[in-house]
């Protein structure tokens, strides 16, 4: 019997680690997780897959760590010595990256250097897959795929260019398969709650239950590309099973503004947003990204992956786990 591969995930907890975890112990991995030291549990999303490890079949080890600590990275990487690396953690922010820029550059991209210093010393042929983003776009005009240019636009962003950079440099200098996935906007259920997708769906689920309310929100022009995030975890293995290290774009193709998925996700409950929407300027970016759209041809042709839930769906996904979850539903449910 051939040996199980084994998979080292950063930020496991959040909402793609969380899919990447699921999808990848149900192909039969050996997950390894990274979790921060907290007074208090922020394991939600994963509680469902991680079970005693005194019990046998349990295949999800959770190991104390963070990735601003190079060193405990490296001793993580040397013991487990994964056969994969999914760096999924990050301050993902992009309003709190102007709030804190420098931890920003130091969760966001610095540590994307001590992942691969703790490959490129303990073994290069571990593969290595850098969670992008499209935010590195900016304010480049779309469609965007992997020969844009970037124009960042936020600390965020910035921090982003670093680590895909300093990826293809690790790949070109020690011929390393360390590949960097630009996925635009992707949501769930498990979206955090501060991102305005599921700020939405969450207000909309609260309104149903309590009759009325207000949701506060700031900018609804900014166009953007959102799909669903289990499709794009689903896009990240595929990367790492190529036959050559090469970087992709994930994205829809469609374009939608946040004023469309406020009435996607009322609509959906039959609410009208126009009754409930508030606008507060604190909401608002220093510098905005105004349009975001990809180009996932690449991906289509290379590793014959395509999105197929789009944002009228997906809001309704949403709203409808949301709805869920104030009935008293389990986050594993989703």
């Amino acid at each position: 019997m051939s040996e199980a591969k084994r998979a080292f995930i950063t930020g496991v907890t959040g909402q793609d680690g969380s899919y990447m975890a699921q999808q990848l112990l149900e192909k039969g991995y050996e997950v390894h997780g990274v979790v921060r030291r907290s007074s208090t549990f922020n394991r939600s999303r994963i509680d469902h897959l991680h079970h005693d490890e005194h019990i046998p079949g349990n295949n999800l080890h959770l190991h104390y760590g963070d990735v601003t600590d190079a060193a405990r990275m490296s001793e993580l990487i040397h013991a487990i010595h994964p056969h994969e690396v999914y760096n999924l953690a990050a301050q993902s922010h992009v309003r709190v990256s102007f709030d804190e820029p420098a931890y920003t550059a130091q969760a966001t991209g610095v540590s994307t250097l001590n992942l691969l210093e703790a490959i490129r010393s303990t073994d290069t042929s571990i593969r290595f897959y850098q969670a992008s983003t499209s935010e590195m776009f900016g304010a480049s005009p779309p469609p965007q795929n992997e020969d844009t240019p970037f124009y960042p636009r936020s600390p965020y962003g910035v921090a982003k260019v670093y680590s895909y950079w300093i990826t293809k440099n690790y790949r070109e200098a020690y011929d390393m398969f360390a590949v960097n996935g630009q996925l635009f906007n992707h949501e769930s259920p498990r979206r955090g709650e501060t991102f305005v997708t599921r700020k939405i769906t969450r207000a909309v689920a609260s309104i149903v239950k309590a009759g009325g309310g207000e949701l506060w929100m700031g900018n609804l022009d900014s166009i953007r590309d959102w799909g669903y995030a289990p499709e794009y975890t689903d896009g990240m293995w595929r990367m790492l099973q190529a036959d050559e290290p090469e970087d992709f774009v994930l994205a829809t193709g469609t374009a939608y503004t946040i004023r469309d998925f406020l009435q996607f996700s009322f609509g959906h409950v039959g609410l009208d947003w126009q009754d409930h929407v508030k606008f507060d300027p604190k909401f608002l970016r220093p510098t905005e990204v105004d349009e975001l759209i990809g180009d996932a041809s690449k991906a289509r042709d290379t590793l014959g992956w395509k999105a197929t839930v789009l944002p009228p769906e997906l809001a309704a996904i949403m709203v409808d786990a949301d709805i869920a979850r104030l009935e008293g539903a389990k986050e594993g449910q989703f």
